[in-house]
Parts: structure tokens; C-alpha cells; sequence
């Protein structure tokens, strides 16, 4: 909190931050003190307010104009101001709705989160499915075709199934590749599929393990087989059109910009780069404009949550909407439909949602 900030300067930012946030309008101080129950003179609330401009958290787009928050004062408002109510239970039972039980294809859950950020927030939603690397392998095996050749089947612990083709040039007993199996599960099932690829580098690496034929062999085919890339996460993206409707297109700049951000949201890896962040750490996160460092984001808030287990989240879900939205709708709607997507990927009962 700025060293100067009162507990009168602090209402007052939260007054006007948020009659801005509603109207879109630079706020007066007569607004303040008939809306806010602030039982100051205008005069004092122009006053303070003058004071909120000084430390740069409010601006004045005209002399005679009432203020708008800046930048920092969004940040500040949001970080320090903003009390998120809970969704009410009605809320909170639409949102359920919408992952029946039966719903339990990941890509399903995927596509259904993406589609209720959007219809709720009437914003942009966008979901980060599962990296499969970091998905757990449950089972590898290597089908027989001809001329040496191995179809490498991959299942991982969402259910996708991942076939890679790997040539040796040797062929390799029915005997022999079901011992090899066997190997392989005991050696990597319950690993992510980027920790079995360590593994199987490091494996590789012990000497003992080149004298025996048989774990030779497992660990090459395994080797060929993972060192190609999986595919990368997928990123699903609803109501694009929600922003056009956002906002009034005036002009040709602002076709522009709607054009760039629309563009943007086509392009999978910016996506994923926005949302690394909100891997990486707990709860909600919300991001403002330039803090992006996405150029057509410049005028663009993003409310995201990571989901999954604390201790390893699998992806992100977030909301992609005006810099003027109702941040305290959106980050509960994001906070919630995160913590259900969670409950629903670890396979939690439908009754503890």
C-alpha cells in the first residue's frame, strides 16, 4: 500500500474504481458521496482524490472531468481492495450442471470448461488441457509390423492414446517382446512420460545394463520411441465473440486491435506461454494489459487458475476479457470452475463437488 494511503483515500479508490468498472465513465466526486455512503463533502472527496492522482493511481482525462483509475490504481484495487464474494449456491449448482457424471473424458471435461467460463462471464474462456508429458504412463507396448519395424503404443493416465512408429531393422521374438513388456511396466509404469524419458537416458547410461541383452533391447525400443516429441498441450478457446460485443469498434484502430486479439487467440503457443505463470504456483491470477507482454493484450485483462493436484497441476483455465470487467464475478467464477475441474480429473466422487 502506498506509504500516504488512508483509510479514507482507500474507500474512496474503491468507490471510483468501482462506478468506473460499472459505467465506463470518469467518476465525480458527487457520485462518490451519493452512491459510496461517504459521508464527506465534495469538496474533501476532490480533495483526496487529487491526492490518488498525485501517487498515480487515479488520472483525469479533462480539466473539469471527474477521474479514472490508472493502471496502478487497477492493480492496487484488485491486489488490496476487492473483497470476492462466493458464487451463491444456485451459482454453484448451474456451474455443476454443466459436468454431468457421466462426463468423464478429459477432453469432454476440457471442452465443457471452456464453454461455462464463456457463457458465465460473457467474456472469453480458455482452457489448457493436460500436457500428455505430464500425464502418468500406464501402459507401453510395442506392436510387431514388418522389416523391423514397431508400432510403439503409449497410454497415459488420462486415457490418450499415443501410436509412434519405430524401426530397428531386427526382429524380435513374440517370447522376447512380451518379456520386454514386462520389463518395461515394472521399469516405468506410474512415471510421467518426461520422467520415463530421464529414465530411460539414464538407464541407457549404466554400464551393467549393456551386458544384458534383454534390458538392452527394452530400453533402445523405449528410447526410439519417446525421444520424438509428444504433441504439445491443447488449448481449447469458447465465445471469441464475446469480445467483439465488448466494446464499441469507433474506428479503424480499434478494428485493428479487435483484429490482433482475435488473431491471438488462434495461436496455441502464445496461449500456453500467457498461462506458464499460473502453472507454476497456487490460486488465482489476475494479469492486466502490459503485464502480459502480449501487444494485442494491451487493453486486456486475464483472470486464470491453475487445476489439478496442488502438488503437480496439469493445466490452466482462465477468462480473456475487457480491462473494464466485473473482476469480482470473474475470479469467482474462475476460482470455482477450477476447483471442479480439479475434484473431476482426480476422479473424486460426483458428491463431494
Amino acid at each position: 500500500m502506498p506509504p500516504d494511503m488512508t483509510y479514507r483515500a482507500r474507500k474512496i479508490l474503491h468507490a471510483v474504481v468501482s462506478e468506473y468498472l460499472a459505467s465506463g465513465d470518469a467518476v465525480g466526486s458527487r457520485t462518490v458521496t451519493r452512491r459510496h455512503g461517504i459521508d464527506l463533502s465534495p469538496a474533501t472527496v476532490r480533495n483526496v482524490m487529487s491526492d490518488l492522482e498525485e501517487m498515480g493511481l487515479l488520472a483525469q482525462p479533462h480539466t473539469s472531468a471527474g477521474r479514472v483509475p490508472t493502471r496502478s490504481g487497477l492493480r492496487f484495487f484488485i491486489d488490496a481492495l476487492l473483497k470476492v464474494r462466493s458464487l451463491s449456491p444456485r451459482e454453484k449448482e448451474l456451474i455443476r450442471a454443466q459436468f454431468p457424471a457421466e462426463l468423464y473424458e478429459v477432453d469432454d471435461v476440457i471442452q465443457s470448461a471452456s464453454r461455462v467460463l464463456s457463457e458465465i462471464t460473457r467474456h472469453a474462456g480458455i482452457v489448457v488441457a493436460p500436457n500428455p508429458s505430464q500425464q502418468k504412463l500406464q501402459h507401453i507396448e510395442f506392436v510387431p509390423l514388418t522389416g523391423g519395424r514397431y508400432l510403439c503404443v503409449l497410454v497415459t493416465s488420462d486415457g490418450h492414446i499415443e501410436n509412434k512408429l519405430v524401426e530397428t531393422g531386427a526382429h524380435i521374438s513374440p517370447e522376447r517382446l512380451e518379456r520386454i513388456h514386462n520389463y518395461l511396466a515394472a521399469l516405468l509404469g506410474g512415471h510421467s512420460l518426461e520422467e520415463v524419458r530421464a529414465k530411460v537416458l539414464a538407464e541407457l547410461g549404466e554400464e551393467k545394463n549393456q551386458y544384458d541383452e534383454l534390458v538392452a533391447s527394452a530400453l533402445t525400443l523405449s528410447k526410439a520411441a519417446l525421444d520424438r516429441p509428444s504433441r504439445s498441450a491443447e488449448v481449447v478457446v469458447s465465445g471469441k465473440a464475446n469480445l467483439l460485443a465488448s466494446g464499441v469498434l469507433a474506428d479503424e484502430d480499434e478494428l485493428a486491435r479487435m483484429r490482433d486479439l482475435l488473431q491471438t487467440l488462434e495461436e496455441k503457443e502464445t496461449l500456453v506461454g500467457l498461462l506458464d505463470r499460473t502453472m507454476d504456483s497456487d490460486g488465482l491470477h489476475v494479469v492486466l494489459g502490459a503485464e502480459t507482454a502480449v501487444e494485442a493484450l494491451e487493453d486486456s485483462s486475464v483472470v486464470a487458475s491453475s487445476y489439478g493436484p496442488e502438488e503437480r497441476p496439469l493445466g490452466a483455465i482462465a477468462v480473456i476479457g475487457p480491462t473494464r470487467m466485473n473482476y469480482g464475478k470473474v475470479m469467482s467464477v474462475v476460482d470455482f470452475t477450477a476447483d471442479l475441474i480439479s475434484q473431476i480429473v482426480q476422479g473424486k466422487p460426483a458428491a463431494s463437488r
